[in-house]
């Protein structure tokens, strides 16, 4: 039995959540083998009843219990990609405490503010990609925006800033040679600038107005190149587009 069905517990479970956590109870050698979704079908559920009774019992869902099982599984195999998930898991979980509400309004009520002026957002490497669907979906909210990734054309770009400009960078540890040399030019003009990063120690961060700092695991799975996960970034970037949207939406 995974979950103990103590007195306290079960008072607060429905008839069809109780049902969930005895399923569960009855499948734990078959659990770390499926998804929410499948208990949810077996049961005849949906994927939120079943997180919500799991989180009912004390549990912080489904992929906390489902690595609670992991522990003492003797298929290597389904541990290791447990393991694997669970550090998604933590880096997405981690991400969202780290950001502060306060930061994030001051981002995006700047942001707003510029929307018909010009936004420039740089990047480098993998993080490219992040910096990349970041400006795609800020184009389709109709903001002036243009994203570079070359070392030139950043630093053309920032020797021309002007005070009206507003300036957004990705970067994963922040440390980037080309971005530092943009930040301190952007800096001397007193262009605004948004950081996005992964590191709370980043040279960046001493140019930023404003900033958010996402959480990096130290499990890496390639080491012989900067290939890390950008997924903390990622989650930055929709964080930051969806809330203008939501703020788009409230305007209409």
């Amino acid at each position: 039995m995974i979950i103990k069905l103590e007195q306290y517990i079960l008072d607060r479970l429905t008839a069809t959540e109780k049902k969930i956590i005895d399923y569960i109870n009855a499948s734990d050698t078959e659990l770390s083998k499926m998804s929410i979704v499948d208990i949810a079908f077996e049961t005849f559920t949906s994927p939120s009843t079943v997180s919500r009774a799991i989180r009912k019992c004390g549990i912080n869902g489904f992929n906390e219990l489902r690595y609670l099982l992991m522990k003492p599984n003797d298929n290597k195999n389904i541990a290791s990609v447990n393991e694997i998930m669970n550090k998604s898991l933590v880096e997405a979980a981690q991400t969202i405490e780290r950001v502060s509400i306060n930061k994030l309004l001051e981002i995006i009520n700047t942001i707003i503010s510029y929307k018909n002026k010009k936004i420039y957002v740089f990047s480098r490497g993998p993080t490219a990609m992040v910096a990349a669907e970041f400006c795609f979906k800020m184009e389709l909210l109709d903001y002036n925006i243009t994203h570079t990734d070359d070392p030139k054309i950043i630093e053309q770009i920032a020797k021309n800033a002007v005070k009206n400009n507003l300036f957004i960078m990705f970067s994963l540890n922040g440390q980037t040679r080309e971005l530092i040399t943009a930040a301190k030019l952007i800096n001397k003009v007193d262009a605004k600038l948004i950081i996005c990063c992964c590191y709370d120690k980043s040279t960046l961060l001493q140019y930023a107005d404003y900033y958010l700092i996402a959480y990096k695991s130290k499990n890496v799975s390639i080491k012989e190149f900067e290939v890390t996960s950008r997924i903390p970034l990622f989650i930055l970037s929709r964080i930051i587009i969806d809330y203008l949207v939501e703020q788009k939406n409230t305007l209409l």
